[in-house]
């Protein structure tokens, strides 16, 4: 890793653990002690369980957008790339934002395929699960509505997620319908970027703007080759809901754990929203994830459901979906690096 970016990732995990800290005080580590302390361990596991199932149901989106372009990966060869995905995206700040560019040079190292393919296989899957986060979000928020008052915070939070699906959607809408000119931008400004990083950064070279319009072409071709594949897309997206709903068993599964039950659309609505702060600055959006499940879980109509019983649930459920990946992914990426190191 360079020392600028072990430098920013360390800075990073600094501020996460600053605002876990700030978490805990406000929730008292005593009443969190008690509340792991009593958990049924057995329940522990299956969270554990589930999560491995979130990674495979999702590398198996991977392996899906990596044979529509065209790469025969096997599933187990993509769940290991995608448990490394996951490594990039918990030690990077930005998460998904800044661990994809890694995430994308893994593919093209472990497929033997161009870095713009990698990009854009990745690129493809993180687009399609957003479609059924926020369709679980809608469905869970609308049912919770049925049952109960929404209150000043359970209101900003829905029109968070609307706001989010009008805004994706459009946005999506847009580049589709006028690629042509934003690929044209894309190359632009990448051209630019490079030409005053030849110029002015340490070992850092201009390709060239026809090298670059290569790579951005193959970029977004290989984007179109997924759009244009309903099979495809189908398959990806019922995988990817999969995930998601693995995911949202895992923060079920965690409040049975204490004794606690809560019903599953109140988690349908709350992980995905938890996941958008996932692109704070913060590596794998520790510290701020936990902040949002929390306050929404607490924000709640839940009278079981106290401040030290939703950090507790949440810390089990996190300590699964940011440690699991870590585990697999480290000795991916180790791997792969000690590979790459070895072949130069």
């Amino acid at each position: 890793m360079e020392t600028d970016q072990l430098k920013t990732t360390l800075v990073g995990f600094v501020a996460a653990i600053t605002v876990l800290a700030v978490l805990l005080y406000f929730v008292g580590v005593g009443d969190l002690l008690r509340t792991l302390r009593d958990a049924d361990t057995s329940t522990v596991g299956l969270v554990v369980v589930v999560t491995v199932g979130w990674l495979f149901a999702w590398g198996m989106a991977l392996h899906i957008v990596l044979d529509v372009l065209g790469t025969a990966v096997s599933p187990l060869k993509t769940f290991l790339v995608f448990a490394g995905a996951t490594f990039n995206n918990n030690v990077t700040p930005f998460g998904q934002a800044g661990g994809e560019p890694v995430t994308a040079l893994l593919i093209s190292e472990v497929t033997d395929t161009e870095y713009g393919t990698g990009l854009a296989a990745i690129a493809s899957v993180d687009t399609l699960n957003f479609v059924p986060s926020i369709t679980l979000a809608l469905l869970g928020m609308g049912y919770f509505a049925t049952e109960t008052t929404f209150n000043t915070r359970l209101e900003s939070a829905a029109v968070v997620v609307v706001g989010l699906t009008v805004a994706v959607v459009g946005a999506l809408a847009f580049a589709w319908r006028n690629h042509e000119r934003v690929q044209a931008a894309v190359v632009t400004a990448a051209a630019r970027v490079s030409r005053v990083a030849g110029e002015y950064v340490p070992r850092a070279t201009d390709p060239g703007r026809d090298a670059i319009e290569r790579r951005v072409g193959h970029f977004f071709a290989a984007i179109e080759r997924v759009a244009t594949s309903p099979r495809g897309l189908a398959l990806a997206l019922g995988f990817s809901a999969l995930g998601w709903f693995l995911q949202m068993s895992g923060l079920w599964l965690a409040f049975q754990a204490i004794g606690v039950p809560v019903s599953l659309p109140v988690v349908m609505f709350v992980v995905p929203i938890g996941a958008i702060a996932g692109m704070t600055p913060l590596p794998g959006g520790a510290g701020g994830i936990e902040a949002v499940l929390v306050f929404l879980l607490v924000a709640a109509p839940l009278p079981a459901v106290t401040e030290s019983v939703a950090l507790a649930a949440v810390v089990i459920y996190r300590g699964a979906v940011f440690w699991v990946p870590i585990a697999i992914g480290g000795v991916v990426m180790g791997t792969v690096g000690a590979g790459a190191r070895a072949g130069a």
